[in-house]
């Protein structure tokens, strides 16, 4: 690992000395141990990889590349985490109501025993 590290660094070493104008792309070539042809095909993908690094990225970790049944399934779970909101909230104005029905029933039979005259003993 160590060693892929360090003749990394001297590719790269050499790719921006040519590209300085230090070395030709022949003397680069020939320093490398590989033909002109290979030198501009290695410094293209240099100079991509070192562009695509210093582009701007957002802060933080990267995001998981996204799999299309997990999101199909964690978009069934809101829909369904809704529906059930929903017939919960239903459920208690449906409570509600019939408690409030149930009030109204009894405040009627007093109002009536109200209007009612006590009987006499």
């Amino acid at each position: 690992m160590e060693k892929e590290k360090r003749l990394a660094r001297e590719r790269a070493s050499i790719i921006l000395q040519v590209r300085s104008g230090a070395l030709s792309a022949t003397q680069g070539a020939e320093r490398l141990g590989i033909s002109r042809k290979t030198y501009y095909q290695w410094e293209d993908r240099a100079l991509q990889a070192m562009a695509l690094a210093l582009e701007n990225h957002l802060p933080g970790r990267p995001p998981l590349p996204l799999d299309a049944e997990k999101e199909e399934l964690q978009k069934k779970v809101r829909e369904l985490e809704k529906k059930l909101y929903l017939a919960e909230k239903t459920i208690e104005v449906k409570d509600l109501l019939s408690a409030y029905e149930i009030f109204q029933a009894s405040g009627a039979k007093k109002n009536r025993r109200k209007k009612q005259k006590p009987k006499k003993r």
